[in-house]
């Protein structure tokens, strides 16, 4: 799986904000947790469903996305 497709929109989930892998892990919460000072291995520890690709992948699609994309319910 490339970093693109680790990054999911469903309006059913987090109100249509782009998500890691289907599960209900916003990508904006991905990065308040790195702007908060946390590592990524004390990210990794505290979500042990999160994967390192799953934080690039966050990283990754927001410097492409810069205005992400919500999808109305």
């Amino acid at each position: 799986m490339d970093l693109t497709e680790r990054i999911t929109i469903d309006p059913e989930i987090c109100h249509g904000k782009p998500t890691i892998r289907w599960l209900r892990y916003p990508v904006e919460t991905i990065l308040e947790l790195l702007s908060s000072g946390m590592t990524v291995e004390e990210i990794l520890a505290d979500y042990e469903d999160l994967e390192r690709e799953d934080i690039l992948a966050a990283l990754y699609y927001t410097a492409s996305h810069p205005d992400p994309p919500r999808l109305a319910a």
